[in-house]
């Protein structure tokens, strides 16, 4: 992912660059909305469109690539890489506007002032974030009150967006900066799975506000130049990211075509920045109408050109699968194991996958075992149900190879077991046993189950039997006749252990048998013993 990511450093300046060479020839074209400002303030406008220009549309392009199941493929993960740039770089455009806005409209003291506050408000919110979200949550976690956690976590959203938006900055920002935070907890996970039936209503609504502020009046007395800009726009984007794709990102000429078409329209985040710059005098209010006009059609044609695309595609070959350097790409990212419970067995499962360097994701419920781990080293131990659905989709369980259950109680093992067997019938599920009845049900949830203290009662026993004068091998004998005689037992049993009678008559069957076998290895050892004593000479001779 990392090598994905710095891949997508370079297109995304690239397609910073492309509007910036448009900005001139755009804003000459609506020179009388720009404003009375000229010199340097029209720089400063231009700049400002161009880089919210260059923003693709993050909602648009990964729900694109899922819906077609093209994520996981070379021009999918590249352009994840490049809209994650992105979007981490309009933090910065939006932290920035007000400033240029006070550059060209106050010469004085106020414009350091004006920084400072931004500076400082943004370090409060990181620091104090940092060391009072851990304790907020932990103490909620605690409640186990999941209406709870979603209203601390709103509360915190809306509490640093609002002072962001008193500090002079956006609220924008300040939301994005209090995700930041939240996602750097090990509680993410509760909270995506928790948030996640809103993120599309609130997309929703925002699109929603979005339509109603534009101005479809614009369209029919000025249609030309609204396609005209709308046209440019993905005209300029298309190729660079296409070339820059080719270059940086290795891509074949079909993958670097989706990838320029996928990104080519602008972006939500270009809404906010261009409200911002007509609120702070950088543009009018026209020129601001006629770019979310272009850039709600430049979203609106995305789908429709992808679908062109893969038509005109369609009759070329196309890799089945992706060069070597690609499937390794998401091994520091993509867990291969999800471990739920990290007691005492889990903990050991966590310690020999990290020694081994095998990507995982631990989850827990309890608030002190997750403190303990994490303070124990980097494990990736995060809060979360394993039970819940949601839970499950954010931990990716669906792109790993084994499910360990080691929780302590056996009813939640087993519910897991049959939850996560539904959800995910391609899973190895592997599932701590408290015990033999315990150990039937998890193999008719269809699991395979390990006995908790099976490996650790016959290791003392060896070692009592290596005491009481036995050789090591002999030791390792008897623990090995005895734990294949064991197993041979159990899963005979496993067809009639809710039949009690014939359980009991089983136990006592399978007993006898086990001191039989055990007698005859007596009896070799006594015969071995006397095949190596040497003959004592007879008095005769």
């Amino acid at each position: 992912m990392r090598r994905y990511l710095f891949a997508g450093f370079l297109p995304a300046l690239a397609s910073l660059s492309a509007p910036l060479c448009a900005a001139e020839g755009t804003t000459g074209a609506a020179a009388p909305t720009v404003g009375a400002a000229s010199g340097a303030a029209a720089q400063l406008a231009q700049l400002v469109l161009g880089l919210g220009l260059a923003l693709s549309s993050t909602a648009f392009g990964l729900q694109i690539l899922a819906e077609r199941k093209e994520l996981t493929q070379p021009h999918g993960r590249l352009a994840f890489a490049i809209l994650l740039f992105q979007d981490i770089a309009a933090i910065p455009l939006i932290a920035m506007i007000p400033l240029l806005s006070g550059a060209h409209s106050d010469a004085g003291g106020s414009e350091l002032t004006q920084t400072l506050k931004v500076v400082g408000s943004i370090a409060a919110v990181v620091v104090g974030g940092r060391y009072l979200l851990r304790p907020v949550f932990r103490i909620v976690a605690q409640t186990k009150l999941q209406d709870m956690s979603t209203a601390t976590a709103l509360l915190v959203v809306m509490g640093t967006a609002l002072l962001m938006e008193l500090a002079g900055v956006s609220m924008a920002l300040g939301a994005f900066l209090a995700g930041l935070l939240l996602a750097d907890s090990e509680y993410r996970h509760e909270l995506e799975a928790q948030i996640e039936p809103f993120k599309g209503l609130l997309l929703g609504l925002f699109f929603i506000s979005v339509g109603m502020s534009a101005d479809i009046s614009l369209l029919l007395k000025s249609p030309w130049m609204v396609l005209g800009l709308t046209v440019l726009l993905i005209a300029l984007k298309a190729p660079v990211l296409y070339f820059v794709g080719r270059i940086s990102g290795g891509l074949d000429k079909a993958s670097a075509l989706r990838l320029g078409v996928v990104l080519a329209a602008g972006g939500e985040f270009a809404f906010v920045v261009f409200k911002m710059a007509r609120d702070q005098g950088l543009f009018q209010n026209d020129l601001h109408n006629l770019l979310v006009l272009s850039i709600t059609l430049s979203m609106a044609l995305t789908p429709l050109l992808v679908l062109g695309l893969a038509r005109l595609l369609a009759k070329e070959p196309e890799a089945t699968k992706p060069p070597p350097e690609m499937e390794r790409i998401d091994n520091d990212d993509t867990p291969r194991v999800v471990i739920a419970g990290v007691g005492r067995m889990g903990q050991i499962v966590a310690r020999v996958l990290r020694a081994q360097r095998v990507p995982f994701i631990a989850l827990d419920t309890s608030v002190e075992t997750i403190e303990l781990t994490r303070t124990l080293g980097a494990i990736p131990i995060f809060y979360g149900d394993p039970m819940r659905p949601e839970i499950l989709r954010a931990a990716q369980v669906e792109k790993a190879e084994f499910f360990v259950i080691a929780t302590d109680d056996p009813e939640t093992n087993i519910e897991t077991a049959k939850r996560v067997r539904k959800l995910y019938p391609h899973l190895k599920i592997i599932a701590r046993a408290r015990n033999r009845q315990h150990v039937h049900l998890l193999l008719d949830a269809g699991v395979e189950p390990v006995r908790e203290t099976f490996f650790s009662s016959l290791e003392m026993s060896r070692m009592v039997l290596c005491g009481l004068g036995l050789s090591e091998e002999q030791a390792d004998a008897r623990i090995r006749r005895f734990r294949r005689h064991d197993e041979e037992v159990l899963a005979s049993q496993h067809l009639f252990y809710n039949d009690r009678d014939a359980l009991i008559k089983s136990a006592r069957e399978a007993r006898v048998e086990l001191e039989t076998l055990f007698q005859t290895d007596q009896l070799e050892d006594r015969g071995a013993v006397a095949a190596e004593t040497p003959e004592k000479p007879s008095r005769a001779s």
